[in-house]
């Protein structure tokens, strides 16, 4: 049992994020114009500013949640904020994100599954890619509740120096993450597999910050007119 913990959460980590980083690299330098969101919206508009919109906001805040709490030492925030009262905050924040991210990330994958243009465009890729998010954003819903069960804030200590760890390449890692609860430890390995099928899916995007878009020029768009005819005809 130790050793299939150790294989998950001590070496499946490293095999992701390098599957990842050398796979994006990858398919930028030789497939450049695959690199895009593949968006349907010129398909089918229905719902689809709406769930994407809700989608967005939902998961850059929790991923933003996620950096943050995990990768920040406890002795970073100690002076400022207990153990239970970040636990408590992540808790709360999580869950008004979550449910956020819920309805955007249903939205689009009823979208992608009843609109018959939109289906009949798909890559099962994509609808892989969508269940997956689906269900690693229910195993993050689920942990909400499983947390409800123990305040102290002492797991997720224990999730961040899982992820300090890892980050800093020191060994020991998993032992924090061996007698968390199941859902924890199927939330880290589900989010390590998105992270290891970013070059293959439509995923890669993530890495397409549009920095400029903040101070690019006002682009005019001109309305269509009617045709004109100048010869008088």
């Amino acid at each position: 049992m130790n050793y299939l913990n150790d294989l998950l959460f001590q070496v499946f980590p490293y095999v992701a994020i390098a599957v990842c980083l050398i796979g994006s690299w990858a398919r930028f330098d030789l497939a450049a114009y695959t690199w895009r969101t593949g968006s349907s919206q010129l398909l089918s508009g229905k719902g689809m500013r709406l769930g994407s919109n809700l989608f967005h906001i939902g998961v850059l805040a929790i991923l933003g949640g996620h950096f943050v709490g995990l990768l920040t030492p406890h002795q970073v925030y100690e002076p400022f904020i207990s153990s239970p009262q970040k636990q408590l905050l992540a808790m709360v924040a999580g869950g008004v994100f979550g449910a956020v991210c819920f309805v955007g990330l249903t939205i689009l994958l009823v979208r992608r599954l009843t609109d018959p243009r939109v289906r009949a465009t798909s890559a099962q890729r994509d609808i892989v890619v969508l269940v997956l998010l689906y269900a690693q954003l229910i195993l993050g819903m689920a942990s909400i509740f499983v947390s409800a069960g123990h305040l102290d804030g002492e797991q997720m200590v224990r999730l961040g120096q899982w992820a300090q760890h890892i980050v800093t390449f020191r060994p020991g890692a998993a032992d924090y993450i061996a007698d968390a609860h199941w859902i924890y430890k199927a939330h880290v390995f589900l989010g390590m597999v998105l992270i290891l099928i970013v070059p293959f899916t439509r995923l890669v995007h993530v890495w397409s910050i549009p920095l400029t878009y903040l101070t690019r020029p006002y682009q005019i768009v001109r309305r269509r007119q009617a045709h004109v005819d100048y010869l008088g005809r």
